[in-house]
């Protein structure tokens, strides 16, 4: 699929009317439907606009893999079942695959000695851990994030793990957007994504809707960037060792605005939330900050880069660096999806490439989707986290469904 560039804003408005006949269809739309902010005075200026429409959950079974859509020349297939909610995942360079499960509060690991494409039985490494979330593997150490911690244990030559001790303490209390997800970045600290603790408002804590980093010593804390509610995913792109991040939307603005924000993360920079979202639009719902309007506000922000249909929710997010994929992949993103429970008709739920050239994004397209079924009014799982495998495939968790899959490419 050729990927198609664009942008909030000036360029997007004038995208999206083209776009607005196809936009809600789940087959691949990598532009969204038209969409207007409203001006100053409109009545919707104060007026939250909700859809709600949670499609039904599917019992999961093998078979129903079968239904998925992938680009041309992939193919997905079962890597894991069974593991009740399967979150983040992570890589050892020995193949070995360790998954976070929040509810059952543990880590488990994954291999698959016999080269079958499927692992065998998991086994825990770490327990105990309530809502266990975030996890990162760096020069032989794991660390893993709680909503308000953040710990770090030895990796061992066996795959299993040392004792965890405390790294990082009193992060944010939870709130709405609890879950903290990790990576070492190219500058060796750790950082850490703290979303916002409600949907839209003025946050009390400075550090909630920020990403915050870290000396791998544990010294040094501080907000990287902020205005950011619900970066889960991110990493940086490896041609330029620039960091990028998919920032969830706010609700109840309607089915098509804010947009998802594919953002290019800088230090000491304000991405707008609560107050701007896109290329610096305003926000028709909520007041006006302290000491300024809103579009004074706007215009000081960073504007994204590209945006992505409202509430398809990005959750895990990779750069390519295998040579599993076609050479054209090297360097892309991958983006799982989690899919919208506030938009007629459903989005998202679905697995997408962030297509770069030269080293910056230019567009969407589909690598793997389906998983949205009877017109968007069932689904058979919600994505979670995305993660390269040793031989180069995707692994894709699914922690509705308790399944891992393995995206391949077979020409």
């Amino acid at each position: 699929m050729r990927a198609v560039s664009f942008r909030s804003g000036r360029a997007l408005l004038a995208a999206m009317s083209l776009a607005a006949c196809s936009s809600d269809s789940d087959s691949g739309q990598i532009l969204p439907p038209k969409t207007e902010v409203p001006a100053q005075g409109n009545p919707q200026e104060d007026t939250a606009i909700s859809n709600t429409l949670r499609p039904e959950l599917l019992a999961f079974t093998p078979e129903l893999i079968q239904r998925l859509t992938v680009a041309p020349g992939f193919q997905v297939s079962l890597f894991a079942q069974d593991l009740g909610d399967p979150r983040m995942m992570a890589v050892a360079p020995d193949g070995s695959v360790y998954v976070t499960r929040p509810k059952k509060g543990d880590v488990v690991l994954l291999r698959d000695t016999d080269g079958d494409g499927r692992a065998e039985a998991p086994r825990a490494v770490l327990s105990g851990l309530e809502n266990v979330h975030g996890l990162t593997l760096h020069e032989g150490k794991a660390y893993v994030a709680t909503p308000t911690q953040v710990f770090a244990a030895a990796l061992l030559a066996d795959g299993t793990w040392g004792p965890h001790q405390l790294f990082v303490d009193r992060l944010p209390d939870g709130g709405q957007h609890p879950n903290r997800t990790l990576a070492v970045g190219p500058d060796r600290k750790l950082y850490i994504s703290v979303g916002s603790s409600c949907n839209a408002c003025a946050e009390t804590n400075p550090e909630h809707a920020t990403m915050l980093r870290v000396n791998l010593d544990g010294t040094g804390r501080e907000i990287f960037a902020r205005g950011l509610r619900n970066t889960i995913g991110f990493g940086w792109q490896p041609q330029t060792g620039e960091m990028w991040g998919f920032d969830h939307g706010s609700d109840h603005r309607g089915d098509d605005i804010p947009p998802e924000e594919f953002n290019k993360l800088l230090p000491g920079k304000d991405y707008g939330w609560p107050y701007a979202y896109g290329a610096r639009q305003e926000d028709p719902v909520i007041d006006k900050p302290k000491n300024m309007t809103k579009q004074q506000y706007a215009a000081m922000s960073e504007p994204s880069v590209l945006d992505y249909q409202a509430h398809s929710a990005p959750i895990g997010m990779v750069f390519y660096t295998g040579t599993q994929f076609p050479a054209e992949y090297q360097g892309d993103a991958f983006v799982a999806m989690r899919g919208s429970w506030n938009r007629k008709p459903a989005t998202g739920y679905k697995l997408v490439r962030v297509h770069f050239e030269g080293g910056q994004p230019v567009g969407f397209s589909d690598l793997v989707s389906g998983f949205l079924l009877d017109g968007g009014r069932a689904h058979l799982g919600r994505l979670s986290g995305v993660t390269q495998a040793a031989d180069g495939s995707l692994l894709l968790g699914d922690d509705t469904g308790g399944a891992i899959y393995r995206v391949a490419y077979r020409p």
